[in-house]
């Protein structure tokens, strides 16, 4: 018994639960960490958005095509169209994700430990709980900010309308379908971001404690406290690992709903109808437009933002 308690200290021994941190500390200085992060990887998912709702006749079919299509007609600013919208509504979402993530994560812990699963299958389902419920509640604001800034990002691209900023939009909106107009696709927003989510945290959090037994910790034969180089490279494969298993499993959801989100009064269409016109254009693999910058910007983000997010708890952890 005291050699598996000392393997689970070990595995958590770089982390920091919920009840350690500066709250105050933590979403100031993280709402800037991950603006930052925001900023850098924002214009893969225009050109992710763009290829997924492209029509067969669009001649920009891929990735570097439709960057240099933006490049040419707008500059810069074209591969951010939209972001004062997301950023707005990135940091009350990423508050309540968070906060949500790390509360249920403590509980989803002290509930599993009874069934006396291996430290990768408890923290797997511990994770995968904590990262579903954390994206559940997060939509309710993030899914009319995904809508407005996806109807920014293809504003004037393959027959989409134009609009004059994120207000225009909403204004739009609003007048045509209601308020339940900015929460279009949110049940296909919640089926694909929430077992995303769970998928992306029951990854990383099985697959860093598999390395770390790899590297001789939480073994019987335990090694010298890891490095902090160690600990961020351990945290970033398990962070590369995880956004390609999630974009691989989910790419075909988040194609459907952006296809919804996107569309014009006049071209109002079903889930269903939108999968015919996928398969109908260009076979099944229709469902998975998109996927290469999907999969970078997953697995780019996950890394980024799990350094990001680990380092943050390590600036914001209170003194012992």
């Amino acid at each position: 018994m005291e050699a598996s308690n000392a393997r689970v200290h070990s595995f958590r021994q770089t982390e920091i639960n919920w009840d350690k941190l500066d709250k105050t500390k933590f979403y100031v200085v993280g709402a800037g960490i991950f603006t930052g992060i925001t900023v850098a990887l924002y214009p893969v998912s225009v050109i992710k958005t763009r290829l997924q709702v492209a029509t067969k006749d669009t001649v920009e079919r891929n990735a570097i095509s439709v960057a240099r299509g933006l490049l040419k007609t707008d500059g810069i600013p074209g591969l951010y169209k939209g972001f004062g919208t997301v950023i707005t509504g990135a940091v009350p979402a990423r508050i309540i994700f968070l906060t949500a993530l790390e509360t249920t994560k403590v509980a989803a812990f002290k509930m599993v430990e009874p069934f006396k699963l291996s430290e990768p299958t408890q923290a797997a389902v511990a994770n995968g709980i904590a990262g579903m419920t954390a994206s559940l509640f997060s939509q309710a604001v993030f899914v009319p900010i995904d809508v407005v800034s996806q109807k920014l990002m293809v504003q004037g691209y393959s027959g989409h309308a134009q609009y004059h900023g994120g207000l225009d939009v909403a204004r739009k909106i609003v007048k045509s379908d209601g308020i339940r107009g900015l929460y279009r696709g949110f049940g296909l927003s919640v089926i694909t971001y929430s077992p995303s989510s769970a998928v992306w945290w029951a990854s990383y959090g099985s697959s860093q404690r598999v390395i770390w037994r790899l590297l001789g910790h939480g073994s019987e034969h335990e090694v010298a406290n890891p490095s902090e180089s160690t600990i961020m490279l351990v945290q970033a494969t398990g962070g590369i690992i995880a956004g390609a298993t999630a974009s691989c499993i989910t790419t075909p959801l988040d194609t459907i709903k952006t296809r919804l989100q996107v569309m014009g009064q006049e071209r109002k269409s079903s889930a269903r109808q939108v999968v015919k016109n996928l398969i109908k254009d260009d076979g099944w693999t229709g469902l998975y437009r998109g996927f290469g910058p999907r999969f970078f910007s997953m697995s780019a983000w996950g890394t980024s933002m799990i350094l990001a997010y680990e380092y943050l708890k390590r600036l914001c952890a209170k003194e012992a």
